[in-house]
Parts: C-alpha cells; sequence; structure tokens
C-alpha cells in the first residue's frame, strides 16, 4: 500500500502539545523521539503555529524523520503560497516534508468538496521560478465521506484520517483503494480507571461533538442521538479514545492497520498544556518500536 512510499513507518506521533511549548522545548522533544526511532511526526494548524513555518522548524532539528501537516488549513493562506512553501520545504528536505491539506473548520455557504477541488486546481497551475525539487512533493487531504475521499484518492497520495473509528478505516480502505495511502489519527490515554478515562476523553471530545461536520461523520458511522448527546455515549468515547494500559492500548491501534491503514498517528490525551507527552511517547515507543529504539 502506499505507506512505504511516504516512509512514514508504521506508527508515528500526533499532536496539539507544541503548541504550547516554547522552540527549545519542541526541538529537545522531536529530536529524542528520532533517536529513539520514530519516523514520522504529525502537528495541525489551529491554535496559533503556523503550517509551513512549524514544518520547517521541525525538518531542521531533525536527521530523517518525516514531518507532516495534519493539517494545514486551506483559509489560511492563498494556493500559491502553500506551493511555494511545499515546493521549497521539497527542495530543502528531500522526501521528509508531507502536505496535509483540510478544509478547517466551517464556512457558512461554503462546500468542502469543491472548494478543496479549487484549491488544488490553484496549487497545480501556480507558477514559480523557484527550482523544482529532486524529489515529490507528497500531498494528503483530510478526507472521511465518499466523496473527499475519491478526491483524495486522485488528487493526492492519500487521505488522513482524525477521530474516526474502526469501521471507518476499513470503509475508507475499500474507496481509496490499494494504492492510495491512509493515515488515521487516533486518540489514547494512559488511564485504567474507566470513569475518570471517560471525563478526560469526553473533555478532548467537546469539540468535535459539537461541530457540524464531525456530526456528520458520526451519523454516518452509525452513532445514534443519544451517542452523540450529553458529552457522548461510553460506546462513542470508548471508540474514538483508547484508554486503558499500554498493553491494551496497543492492541486497539493495532485494528486500525488490521482494517487497512498503512499508518497511526497516535494523539496522546490528558497532559496539562505545556507540559511534555514525553514519557507516554516513551511508553509506545518501547511497544510498538523495540527494534529500533535506542533508549
Amino acid at each position: 500500500m502506499g505507506g512505504d512510499r511516504l516512509g512514514l513507518g508504521t506508527f508515528g506521533i500526533w499532536t496539539f502539545d507544541f503548541e504550547h511549548q516554547p522552540a527549545t522545548m519542541m526541538r529537545d522533544s522531536v529530536q529524542e523521539l528520532e533517536d529513539r526511532g520514530w519516523r514520522a511526526f504529525w502537528i495541525p494548524e489551529l491554535l496559533g503555529r503556523e503550517a509551513l513555518t512549524h514544518a520547517s522548524y521541525l525538518l531542521s532539528c531533525t536527521r530523517e524523520m518525516r514531518i507532516v501537516n495534519g493539517i494545514a488549513q486551506i483559509w489560511a493562506r492563498e494556493a500559491r503560497w502553500t506551493h511555494g512553501a511545499a515546493r521549497l520545504l521539497a527542495d530543502a528536505y528531500p522526501g521528509r516534508h508531507v502536505l496535509g491539506l483540510g478544509f478547517g473548520g466551517e464556512r457558512p455557504g461554503v462546500r468542502p468538496l469543491a472548494a478543496m477541488a479549487e484549491y488544488l486546481d490553484a496549487m497545480d497551475a501556480a507558477e514559480t521560478p523557484a527550482p523544482a525539487p529532486a524529489g515529490p512533493m507528497h500531498r494528503l487531504l483530510a478526507a472521511y465521506g465518499p466523496k473527499m475521499l475519491a478526491l483524495a484518492r486522485d488528487r493526492s497520495a492519500g487521505a488522513h484520517a482524525y477521530h474516526v473509528n474502526v469501521a471507518h478505516t476499513a470503509q475508507a480502505r475499500e474507496i481509496l483503494g490499494s494504492e492510495a495511502f491512509l493515515g488515521v489519527e487516533h486518540a489514547v490515554l494512559f488511564e485504567s480507571d474507566p470513569r475518570r478515562a471517560r471525563e478526560v476523553a469526553r473533555e478532548h471530545l467537546r469539540l468535535y461533538l459539537g461541530s457540524k461536520y464531525n456530526i456528520a461523520k458520526f451519523r454516518r458511522l452509525g452513532y445514534s442521538e443519544e451517542d452523540l448527546a450529553h458529552g457522548g455515549s461510553d460506546r462513542i468515547v470508548d471508540d474514538l479514545v483508547f484508554w486503558g494500559d499500554p498493553d491494551t492500548i496497543v492492541e486497539k491501534l493495532n485494528a486500525h492497520l488490521d482494517a487497512g491503514a498503512d499508518h497511526v498517528g497516535i494523539q496522546v490525551i490528558g497532559v496539562e498544556p505545556g507540559r511534555s507527552a514525553m514519557p507516554y511517547w516513551r511508553l509506545l515507543g518501547d511497544a510498538l518500536l523495540p527494534a529500533n529504539a535506542t533508549a
């Protein structure tokens, strides 16, 4: 499938944590993760870090690690500038940057599929005197519904899915076919007490259970109005946040691979803003990357 072509490995780290941390802390963390054998690091664009300068800094701090925008919002910059930035990063760091693009929130009167197609058209038509990179410029699309997944298959290297269950991964693979890349983000929480775990998970999911496009996604996956109400049922919370001890979490993450994912980006939640998830990333590395770990 598409995973080897992008060079991300089977598992990667996906985090909001760097939105709250100084550059030196980010640098030290990403360098340790690379030394421990992690091959891919995913960053969002939501709370203030600009997607492409953020990616550029992390690429400059590492030797071989792939840095993936998950996602760069298409409303944050014109397509020509996104194209120019991705072209420079592909030239400066061959094979190491993956541009993940997404609609980025709700826009009244704007259809996400049409907006994304128009943005890709503008990127592909952009002209620049900058030298072409020696290698490919990889891009992915954030995709959930059948039409956006088909667009990701046809106009990019594949799809990135966020806050989905294992059943969605199987459905997405069927639409994407065998050649396109499928990367799946999944939240995890190192907490074995059910009451406490679900309390933290519901707080994490609160924003998503109240947004138009996420609600539509969850309904397509068969969740009822009762599942979506009052902070989310135990069923949907447990499907979207894997909690428990490391062995339980690892077993559940592997279910995405069994369902057809090439790669799983793991988002550790329950970490206070400004603090580091590194203790949990070390645990995950020991469990998932034993052959590559150096510490």
